[in-house]
């Protein structure tokens, strides 16, 4: 999908806004100030691309999503990046509602790390596929709208820990590097905007 990471790339930088695969983009991120101010106050969906892992590799096509042993699990640098963000968002006092996950064990694992809570939901799962169709993309696109637009119980913020692709297919844009948060204000009826990003770095 490197042809869509360098389309965008070229057009946030001259846009001040555009819409990409439906979603609403804003031109940059906003400042780390800026984005933590936005979600002390919720109404805001996060969504994380899980911690990193020892690997990256595509292990969705012979995975079992409960057997871990079947799967890229989080490394030792994967499990302190869940940690110091979920030490970073109490830090902050930012209100976190429901914690939604995909049903593999790196996305669960850091939700529970960073967030000590979650329910698996398998819409936000891959394809059992190593490259996706076009058809697959908007398969994904369909399954993991709802979660991006949706607008979060008041005064609290959704937190979503998935995956690269399915962000992708619902955004346009590539998350990375792992554990990257993107922060998005959901509008309803599959319409959302992105307001900006956090690497794991920048908590």
């Amino acid at each position: 999908m490197k042809h869509i990471k360098i389309q965008v790339f070229f057009l946030l930088i001259l846009l001040p806004a555009l819409v990409i695969n439906g979603a609403e983009l804003s031109k940059g991120s906003e400042s780390k100030e800026a984005l933590i101010k936005k979600m002390q106050k919720g109404g805001l969906v996060m969504y994380f691309r899980h911690a990193s892992t020892e690997k990256d590799y595509a292990d969705q096509v012979k995975a079992n999503v409960n057997d871990g042993s079947t799967q890229r699990v989080l490394s030792e640098k994967g499990w302190h990046e869940a940690v110091h963000i979920g030490d970073a968002v109490r830090f902050y006092k930012i209100p976190i509602g429901s914690v939604i996950t995909s049903e593999y064990f790196r996305a669960w694992q850091t939700a529970w790390l960073a967030f000590k809570k979650y329910e698996k939901n398998a819409d936000l799962n891959f394809l059992p596929f190593a490259e996706f169709t076009d058809e697959q993309m908007k398969t994904m696109k369909r399954r993991v709208l709802p979660f991006l637009s949706t607008k979060p119980e008041k005064g609290k913020n959704t937190v979503i820990v998935a995956h690269d692709d399915p962000f992708e297919a619902a955004t346009g844009i590539y998350p990375e590097p792992q554990g990257i948060c993107y922060i998005l204000e959901p509008k309803g009826k599959g319409a959302f905007k992105i307001i900006g990003f956090l690497k794991p770095t920048d908590w």
